[in-house]
């Protein structure tokens, strides 16, 4: 059994651990995607149903069933088919998937309705998230009055839904050293993709000839797909969030806004890079760049195990407040401004969010009313920017349509952090003489 498959079998033995008595887990495997008439998107696997199988096969449904005698793991998928493997590739096959996925018992996924409805039945409660597959939805519920119109023969009827999702996030929001192992490769990947963007960059190009280069970079280094759409933004449209148009024409003068990252053997990575599309900063600029630049790194120096989940956050924002109050965006005292949010106007979202399986990834980010704290293995972005709108009439002109975001991945570990995402250029310094470096 190789290590991936030993792991996935602990994490299905440790989410049952938890699961209440005499209960049963349905998982679905995410369904093709229709991208124009009879083309499909480039499949990609639900993440928990991968986390808990390493199955990369539509059609197939995980039951988990603590204490069942018979194996407590069942799957269902895709028979072995030599007319459909010669169009849409080689099937893995319920014999194989016993051995090669451990599974305690695999059945073809034609059969599930004669099987599946006796493996519920007598289970007091399913684990089930109900409104992700309304197809497999109503399924589920047609299995359900099956068992229900048995009760008069002596069938347990089933007691209550559960939600798996919270048990299942859990255990994904901490990354096990094989998990970081992965992030660590599609940072590796990413920053390679945004060294080579940094490198070609020039005035008189458009927006997606820089995307072409993350794209070649992604591909290149085992990557078949970035984790979310490409961000390339020059100019006016980095102070858009989420731009994605990426079909500008790169101007003189402009900063461009490069946020971009792979997804590695179903592990994301997120990386945002700003710098001088001449290779120059200019003063105001460089001001804007620096404090965002200062505030990432005291956010990161922040990120540490028992530290409260907003606290970089909170970090970074006194840094952006002080800043942008001594260069005059802002007018007043740092504390009342933060207190009264009107940094907003200029840092409107949070320093971060998980990342790990999806690039925003799951776990609760409070328990109950207070934020989480921090524990070795979580990992989370930190990307603080300043956005200057271009039409905002309360600022000098020389600042407006100024946007910067500097953004890493980083792993809280037993005694700090450490930054997943090395490798490229970030201070002013290092990117102007990269730049210098690269020139055409």
């Amino acid at each position: 059994m190789s290590s991936r498959y030993r792991e996935m079998q602990q994490r299905r033995k440790e989410l049952m651990a938890q699961m209440e008595s005499n209960s049963i887990a349905l998982l679905t495997a995410a369904t093709p995607r229709i991208r124009n008439n009879d083309a499909e998107y480039l499949y990609r696997q639900n993440s928990d149903f991968y986390y808990l199988t390493g199955l990369h096969e539509h059609d197939a449904v995980l039951a988990l069933i603590p204490g069942r005698k018979h194996g407590e793991t069942v799957l269902f998928c895709q028979e072995k088919n030599k007319e459909k493997e010669l169009w849409s590739g080689v099937l893995l096959g319920p014999e194989a998937a016993c051995s090669e996925l451990q599974v305690d018992d695999a059945f073809p996924i034609s059969d599930i309705d004669d099987i599946l409805p006796g493996l519920i039945e007598g289970r007091v409660r399913v684990y089930y998230s109900m409104g992700k597959d309304h197809d497999f939805d109503n399924r589920v519920m047609d299995w359900v009055k099956v068992i229900r119109g048995k009760s008069k023969q002596g069938a347990q009827p089933l007691g209550e839904f559960l939600v798996l999702d919270h048990l299942l996030h859990e255990l994904r929001l901490t990354k096990s050293s094989a998990e970081i192992t992965l992030m660590e490769q599609a940072a590796k990947i990413s920053a390679d993709g945004h060294r080579r963007a940094m490198a070609f960059c020039r005035p008189g190009i458009k927006e997606y000839e820089l995307e072409a280069e993350f794209l070649y970079a992604f591909t290149r280094g085992g990557s078949r797909a970035p984790a979310y759409s490409s961000i390339v933004a020059a100019g006016d449209n980095a102070c858009i969030l989420h731009y994605n148009s990426n079909a500008a024409m790169i101007k003189d003068g402009d900063l461009v806004l490069n946020d971009a990252g792979c997804e590695y053997e179903y592990y994301a990575s997120d990386i945002t890079r700003t710098f001088p599309a001449n290779g120059k900063f200019s003063p105001e600029q460089k001001a804007i760049y620096e404090i965002v630049l200062q505030a990432q790194l005291a956010a990161i120096d922040a990120v540490r195990p028992g530290a409260a989940w907003d606290e970089p956050h909170n970090t970074s924002i006194k840094i952006i407040t002080q800043g942008l109050v001594k260069l005059g965006l802002l007018k007043g005292r740092p504390s009342e401004l933060i207190k009264s949010s009107a940094y907003r106007e200029f840092y409107m979202h949070r320093v971060g969010h998980w990342i790990g399986m999806d690039v925003h990834d799951v776990g609760d980010y409070k328990i109950g009313n207070k934020w989480r704290l921090l524990e070795p293995g979580m990992v989370t972005t930190i990307e603080p920017g300043i956005y200057i709108a271009p039409d905002n009439k309360k600022v000098a002109k020389k600042w407006r349509g100024i946007g910067v975001r500097i953004e890493d991945d980083v792993l809280v570990t037993r005694n700090g952090r450490r930054v997943l995402s090395t490798g490229i250029p970030k201070t002013v310094p290092e990117i102007e003489s990269f730049m210098a470096a690269s020139a055409h």
